[in-house]
């Protein structure tokens, strides 16, 4: 996504591509569904702590480790394989997530650095900024054209002026268009799709839309599949009004089956079974 041109809020204008208020509008009702069930009166903490259990399960899947739940939930040490620091890493994120929702609107790129730094568990040289010139990019399972690194860094300041100014774009658009320009981007030399995937964590929560954090978008990526993400991806990337759409659209799909996941373990708890 280009974040200069002529409308003062170009996010606020991709609202008005087609098929946008409709995904807005059906979020917005699975959303509230949850959040109107009798069992998040008296027990929402439960519901939260089990979408982000669930939410690190399903970012871990598109990195490429595909646990089951109660894998994820029986371990303790995630320093073995790589697929086991994968899944430690989105379990750090979505913990550090609620942490930074007061920092965000002031200051996205240091969110941003932070969440590389806590993927990334160790003290590198390039963990927690941007990636230089030259410097690789480990993100095997996202084939999708590389920015150079003078551009990566000019849009991830377009990107973080839009977010402080504000605007009046429908949350499920920005957290869209941050996920999606994270991924085109790759700005960091790893751990791209984990922190993107919790930068839409953080804009669905700190926007008040999902404000529990019982949505997990991440459930809903994962149960679309890593085929239609990346088809998804490309329509972003292409930058065209479709594609754009497209990528909202899948976006809002995803909260909407993170929301029909939370219904359920509500559901279950009603009756006694969880």
């Amino acid at each position: 996504m280009s974040t200069t041109g002529a409308t003062a809020d170009p996010l606020a204008a991709l609202g008005s591509l087609p098929g946008v208020a409709e995904s807005v509008e059906s979020v917005r009702k699975a959303v509230d569904r949850v959040y109107g069930h009798r069992i998040m009166r008296r027990r929402s903490n439960e519901i939260t702590s089990e979408a982000a259990l669930r939410g690190s399960r399903g970012s871990a899947a598109l990195s490429g480790a595909d646990w089951a739940l109660e894998e994820v939930r029986r371990r303790t040490d995630f320093s073995g394989d790589a697929e086991a620091r994968t899944v430690g890493a989105a379990l750090r994120l979505t913990a550090e997530a609620g942490q930074l929702l007061s920092i965000w609107r002031q200051s996205p790129l240091r969110v941003l650095a932070r969440l590389h730094l806590v993927a990334a568990a160790d003290k590198a040289d390039q963990v927690g900024r941007p990636r230089q010139e030259g410097e690789p990019v480990d993100e095997p399972l996202v084939e999708l054209p590389l920015p150079g690194a003078a551009e990566a860094h000019g849009r991830l300041e377009g990107l973080a002026e839009l977010i402080i100014a504000g605007g009046s774009a429908p949350a499920l658009v920005t957290a869209a268009v941050v996920h999606g320009e994270l991924m085109a981007l790759r700005p960091f030399t790893s751990h791209n799709g984990l922190v993107a995937r919790a930068a839409e964590r953080i804009v669905l929560i700190g926007s008040g839309l999902d404000p529990k954090s019982v949505c997990p978008a991440e459930v809903g990526h994962a149960e679309l599949g890593r085929a239609a993400y990346l088809a998804a991806l490309d329509g972003y990337v292409s930058g065209t009004p479709e594609g754009m759409s497209a990528w909202i659209a899948h976006c809002g799909r995803a909260v909407e089956l993170g929301a029909r996941e939370s219904t359920a373990v509500c559901e279950a708890l009603q009756r006694g079974a969880a």
